[in-house]
């Protein structure tokens, strides 16, 4: 499972550590800092995904550029990045962290990779012991990539500037010989599937391809839906209508997607509200609301993505009445502790963090401005100087409802 994110020069980052919780709610105010954590997960995932960072970040037909493009990929007045993440090994005692540096000017081009191999001491996490595992670096003088495994020469390669190395099948081959076991597939597993969801219910509301993977935007909800095996689609089915009954005013009896057309080739989704005993209204997509098609997009990726998923939602609450937010936090909870899918969310709401309750503390990170720099900054809540002081006077939503957080962390620059 992914453990750590570490942004280096990314956007307006200088420097931060975001800890990676099997739930972890990012706060903060408009332009802290959020987005840009959200976009660095997303570049990775798109990186390891295409074997090449150029469309992570510039964008092409099947992705979006991120926002500012290249020119505010690095932080200025830098003109490279570094993104890392950490990985939990097999043994709770060994970590291993993926590092990728970017160079964005005078053009893109991946400057190294590497894996590091971290051993913590049993039964503490202090002095770890680490090791290089394998590296990429790129070499001006003579335009290739050199592979080192274990600080020793191994291989030397002619690639293209933008493309991710270590993420190469054919070059991978190459070097599997001399790999003690497969950290790279562990890594892909992992990476690959970080999944940032956004659903846009106007997208939404219409016939969707039948399809395995849920897209970003949940365009195609009703495909994936009717795509799933027989059995697994009416598990999925009766635990949405579990959870959905509960959302709305009406009592919704059933949900589900079918599929259409003479060739079933596309699919719509569907559901039977009973306002009062005995009336049963069908209704499909075009006719639910947005907030209804967003919940039921959450919903949906947690119970199709595959387990061991990173699910990232950005404002995880938009749509949402604040009386139904302790549905949302019992459905994050109870699927994503089921299914083994970790849930990073950034959110505003104070009904939502009020739902989450105290134990979430320890999960709570703080994104921020430095008044003097203007750089970012991701602070654990807890770690707030007076925060003790402050969870004795506020709750967890009136704390960012009344600005208590951030006045706190202006008193302590």
């Amino acid at each position: 499972m992914l453990k750590q994110l570490i942004l280096e020069n990314w956007k307006s980052f200088r420097y931060a550590e975001l800890p990676l919780d099997p739930l972890t709610v990012v706060i903060g105010t408009n332009a802290s800092g959020k987005s840009n954590v959200v976009e660095a997960l997303e570049v990775l995932q798109i990186a390891f995904t295409r074997e090449d960072i150029k469309p992570a970040l510039v964008g092409d037909s099947i992705v979006p550029s991120i926002r500012g493009g290249v020119e505010w990929a690095a932080f200025k007045p830098k003109k490279k990045f570094t993104l890392k993440v950490v990985i939990q090994g097999e043994d709770i005692n060994t970590d291993y962290i993926y590092s990728i540096t970017v160079k964005t000017k005078p053009f893109l081009q991946v400057l190294e990779e590497s894996i590091t191999y971290q051993e913590y001491r049993i039964n503490s996490k202090k002095n770890p012991i680490i090791k290089d595992y394998l590296k990429a670096c790129f070499f001006n003088e003579n335009q290739k990539y050199i592979y080192q495994l274990h600080d020793k020469y191994i291989l030397e390669v002619n690639v293209t500037p933008s493309q991710t190395i270590l993420t190469n099948p054919k070059l991978i081959e190459g070097i599997r010989i001399y790999m003690e076991q497969n950290i790279i597939e562990e890594f892909f597993y992992y990476i690959k599937n970080i999944f940032i969801l956004n659903p846009i219910p106007s997208k939404m509301r219409f016939y969707s391809p039948i399809g395995e993977k849920l897209e970003t935007d949940a365009s195609n909800i009703a495909g994936v839906l009717a795509a799933l095996p027989k059995k697994q689609q009416i598990e999925v089915q009766e635990t949405l209508s579990d959870y959905m009954k509960f959302l709305p005013e009406a009592d919704i009896q059933k949900v589900w997607a079918e599929k259409v057309g003479r060739f079933k080739t596309d699919a719509m989704l569907y559901c039977q509200e009973q306002w009062k005993p005995g009336h049963i209204t069908e209704i499909d997509a075009r006719s639910m609301s947005d907030g209804t098609l967003r919940f039921l997009a959450i919903l949906t990726a947690l119970l199709t993505r595959p387990e061991g998923s990173q699910l990232v939602i950005e404002e995880i609450d938009n749509g949402l009445h604040p009386s139904r937010a302790e549905l949302l936090v019992r459905i994050l909870r109870e699927i994503g502790s089921k299914r083994k899918i970790d849930i990073l969310l950034t959110t505003h709401n104070p009904a939502l963090l009020d739902a989450l309750g105290p134990e979430i503390v320890p999960f709570v990170v703080v994104a921020h401005r430095d008044s003097e720099t203007g750089e970012s900054k991701l602070t654990l809540l807890e770690d707030i100087d007076n925060f003790s002081k402050l969870f004795a006077s506020y709750s967890l939503g009136d704390m960012t409802t009344k600005g208590a957080i951030e006045r706190s962390l202006s008193r302590n620059e």
